[in-house]
């Protein structure tokens, strides 16, 4: 088989890497992919977004299976384009899709369908968001409506600071026509969580447990990012707690997608929050996420290539199986992100880094330049290790992480803590 990975990030390189490691497989090809993906694969340069082009690119080459990384091109309708050609692709359509696409029709179907989440109001008019803003107080989320990879959610702690984001979303439009509504919400007090199944449209399985890592800073500190590292599996969903989630949260909203005419196949993502009244959604994504997909392909035992062929053709795998290790992913950041960033710094000891036990490192946003490996993102690369438990997973790492050097490379030194926490460790 001929398998085409559609993205450039980490989280692609991640599934190419576990692609690949299919007996079905004869090439993987990544779209436009990055350094680390072209040591196991091809890389042809068409952007995620360029669905007809990406179309005809699989037409030609006669591409058996196509597995899309970013939420863009789903929401843009690449399903439905390689469908309409008759390629097998996994995800959902463009109109599942909007459950990721627009944070307002996301609400509204949690509403609809009684999916636990938190109170909220849709504006269309800044200065309305403004004043509901003074009337409730603070603290108070503000989330553009659209896509915004990650940065477009604001946890304002002062009046002044929701309004700010509420101008910055709007006004200054930072996120283009993502910034056309805003969601504005009750700020949920609680520890986060990511919980991911893969689903034919009727029937789920559930994918390992895996925590996400936002905020840019030690201690959840500072703006939201793309995603700061992650493990799994995460102490935080007890097999009560999942079982809570897939009666509360996945069943409600794939039975309400096919009501709605939209029947959802693909990886359906929800992102937590477990309070002491339960969990609550804080958004849905509609395919991997990432950095959890690195964390989580460490882990996989099956054929990722067979789970997915299962999703495509409604006759879904019963269960999933795991290595019983914990895994972990560190991203490493270029200085100044989710902010201005600058690029073409080099990069070296990657080798070194992966003669640690158990190591991988997954490139995100690199490139070659001169013969160079040089940083090409706000993300640069994904660190992962193994362990027996969290504590040994993190020592590998954390150890990997200091062969590894790029002028102003800024990463987290607690990814995983909260595990040690939980279980009373420290």
């Amino acid at each position: 088989m001929k398998v085409l990975i559609v993205g450039s990030g980490g989280r692609e390189h991640a599934l190419a890497w576990k692609v690949s490691q299919s007996p079905k497989v004869k090439e993987v090809i990544a779209a436009p992919g990055n350094p680390g993906i072209e040591k196991i694969g091809r890389c042809v340069d068409i952007k995620p977004t360029d669905v007809e082009g990406l179309a005809e690119f699989a037409q030609k080459e006669k591409i058996d299976l196509t597995i899309v990384g970013p939420e863009a091109p789903l929401v843009a309708g690449i399903v439905d384009e390689f469908e309409s050609r008759g390629l097998r692709i996994f995800g959902p359509s463009k109109a599942a899709a909007k459950l990721e696409g627009s944070k307002v029709f996301a609400k509204e179907m949690m509403r609809k369908y009684g999916v636990p989440t938190a109170e909220f109001q849709v504006f269309d008019n800044p200065e309305e968001a403004k004043r509901y803003v003074r009337e409730k107080g603070v603290p108070i989320v503000v989330k553009a409506d659209g896509l915004a990879a990650g940065k477009g959610v604001v946890v304002a702690k002062t009046v002044e600071e929701a309004i700010e984001a509420i101008d910055r979303i709007m006004v200054e439009k930072v996120f283009g026509e993502s910034g056309n509504r805003v969601v504005i919400e009750e700020c949920l007090e609680g520890e986060e969580a990511s919980y991911l199944v893969i689903t034919d449209g009727k029937n789920f399985v559930p994918l390992a447990t895996a925590q996400d890592h936002k905020a840019v800073f030690d201690g959840d500190e500072g703006p939201n990012t793309g995603g700061m590292g992650a493990y799994s599996p995460a102490p935080v969903l007890s097999e009560d707690m999942e079982r809570e989630v897939q009666e509360r949260v996945i069943k409600p909203i794939l039975e309400g997608m096919r009501r709605e005419g939209a029947p959802f196949k693909g990886v359906l993502y929800a992102g937590l929050m477990i309070t002491e009244k339960g969990p609550m959604v804080l958004e849905f994504n509609v395919r991997f996420g990432d950095p959890e997909a690195q964390a989580l392909m460490r882990r996989l035992e099956d054929d990722l290539v067979d789970v997915s062929l299962s999703s495509i053709e409604g006759n879904l795998v019963e269960e999933l199986h795991w290595k019983p290790e914990t895994s972990i992913c560190v991203v490493l950041a270029s200085k100044g992100y989710p902010g201005r960033y600058e690029k073409g710094k080099e990069i070296t000891g990657i080798e070194e880094a992966e003669k640690v036990p158990t190591v991988v490192v997954f490139h995100a946003g690199t490139a070659v330049k001169d013969g160079k490996l040089v940083t090409n993102g706000g993300r640069v690369l994904n660190v992962t290790a193994l362990g027996r438990d969290i504590v040994e997973a993190r020592e590998r790492a954390y150890r990997a992480i200091e062969k590894i050097h790029f002028e102003g490379m800024h990463y987290r030194k607690d990814i995983g803590m909260k595990a040690l926490k939980r279980k009373g460790t420290i």
